[in-house]
């Protein structure tokens, strides 16, 4: 199967040859959100993807990305929490160009997500339509990680928690909440207040799996 996939999947596979840099400083997170039609992996789709590059503790706003996707599935309930009309003037490309475009970005990176399992299981849901293989990068949930970073009377046993309630604890706008690119910099800003808690020295520290990883299957 290899010898038949696109060139832009090989140069994505390549990048991850020399394997991720293990001080937190040197690794490019690319912190991510997808609005879909709803929550079944196989039968819903994405409407949009929206990523940030992050590294050193810094935000590459220069690298920000949000698509919006033609799609036939469609739930018009959904609409009240993103937005996105069926037939709205947004500019849309197709599912496969727009994965495209995140391969580049995710080139060598960690996925950061809020309850990454779900965006991460879309993705590849999307992946395998188009015939392509699931994604290959580590990856890192903000859920998780705040749940990580609570004195231990205070955790919770799921370690779920909504992304509201990283905004209230960090006092984080909701500025274009419910937007791909707006929660991704939402859980950009709410990533980098973890990790100023965790303090994690290596990529190793942050990537142990508590027990309730991952929340969503």
């Amino acid at each position: 199967m290899a010898a038949n996939l696109p060139d832009f999947w090989k140069t994505y596979e390549a990048s991850f040859k020399e394997g991720l840099p293990q001080n937190v400083k040197d690794v490019t997170f690319v912190v991510l959100d997808t609005e879909t039609t709803g929550f079944s992996l196989k039968k819903d789709r994405m409407l949009s993807i929206g990523a940030l590059r992050l590294k050193d503790s810094s935000i590459q706003a220069k690298d920000a990305f949000e698509v919006f996707l033609n799609q036939t599935t469609f739930d018009a309930k959904t609409v009240e929490i993103h937005g996105i009309l069926k037939r709205g003037k947004v500019k849309r490309i197709e599912e496969l160009e727009g994965l495209k475009t995140l391969l580049k970005l995710l080139e060598n990176a960690v996925i950061v997500a809020h309850h990454v399992g779900f965006d991460v299981g879309m993705l590849n849901e999307a992946l395998l339509r188009n015939g392509l293989p699931k994604l290959i990068n580590k990856r890192l949930d903000t859920a998780v990680l705040f749940n990580r970073s609570l004195p231990r009377v205070q955790r919770k046993t799921d370690g779920h928690y909504s992304l509201d309630v990283l905004c209230e604890e960090f006092n984080i706008p909701k500025t274009d909440r419910h937007t791909a690119l707006g929660d991704a910099y939402i859980t950009a800003i709410a990533f980098l207040r973890i990790l100023d808690k965790l303090k994690p020295v290596s990529l190793e520290q942050l990537l142990k799996k508590d027990r309730f990883w991952e929340f969503w299957k």
